[in-house]
Order: structure tokens, then C-alpha cells, then sequence
């Protein structure tokens, strides 16, 4: 898995101009799946995640994680994550997972992050989607499983 984590101060996920998802303080996920995914990976990715200490304590240092400060996540499906631009001028999604297997694993790393107390909106799988955000920081990080 591929995850690039944004820290926001307020997000939402529109499809077909409808709000499907929105969350205030916290975390914004773009969410890839490749075909050797597990559900240890998603299990590995949502503890990671759940646990990051990228939100400033009293200091003003990055001690705190999500959890620590109640934050939320609006969590996107992201096959493009696996994008290979190396060659040509198209990419190549060949190390995407297929859409039937991504959403199960997908899904798996949502409900893993809920059952740690976390709110977490989502888009649509497999929708065109309109993703707004207001980055605090910014911070952005990329973190995978392998």
C-alpha cells in the first residue's frame, strides 16, 4: 500500500457536486492499493497512521498523533498512486491493483482505522471525485507498507 498523508485543518470530497464526505481537523489520505497487498498491510498502514506524531504539541513540536488530538480522516481511493512515469509520456498503471481486489483491501484499512476510535469519511471508490482541502502546515508525507 501507498498512502500520501496530508495534514489538514478542513476537508471534503465532492461527487457529481454532492458532498459524500467531509471531516474537519485532521487527516487527509489518498490511498493506493498494488496486487500483493494484504490485510496486514492495511493493518500495518492504519496503525502507522493512527499513530503518526505529526500534529504540534504545546511546543509547537510534532509529538502528537491523531489520536492524541481527536482528529478525524477523509480517506480517498487513489489507484493513480501506482502510476509509472518512468517510460514515455503515459503513465502505466499496471502495478495498481484491480479495481474488484483494491476495494477490498481499501475497505479492510477503513474499518481497521474506525475500530481505533478514528471518524473517517470517505469518497467514492472507483467515482470521478473532487477533493478540497486546506493544508495545515503543510505537512505531507508518503508512507507505504513495503
Amino acid at each position: 500500500m501507498r498512502v500520501v498523508v496530508q495534514r489538514s485543518k478542513s476537508a471534503k470530497v465532492t461527487v457529481n457536486g454532492e458532498v459524500v464526505g467531509e471531516i474537519s481537523k485532521g487527516l487527509v489520505l489518498l490511498v493506493g492499493v498494488t496486487h500483493d497487498d494484504k490485510e496486514e498491510d492495511a493493518a500495518y498502514m492504519a496503525d502507522k497512521i493512527a499513530n503518526l506524531r505529526i500534529f504540534e504539541d504545546a511546543e509547537e513540536k510534532m509529538n502528537l498523533s491523531l489520536v492524541d488530538v481527536g482528529g478525524e480522516i477523509l480517506s480517498v481511493s487513489q489507484f493513480t498512486l501506482y502510476g509509472d512515469c518512468r517510460k514515455g509520456r503515459r503513465p502505466s498503471f499496471v502495478e495498481a491493483a484491480r479495481p474488484e481486489y483494491a476495494i477490498t483491501i481499501y475497505e479492510t484499512f477503513n474499518r481497521l482505522l474506525r475500530e481505533k476510535g478514528i471518524t473517517v469519511a470517505t469518497g467514492e471508490f472507483g467515482a470521478m471525485m473532487d477533493v478540497s482541502l486546506t493544508n495545515d502546515g503543510p505537512v505531507t508525507l508518503i508512507v507505504e507498507s513495503k
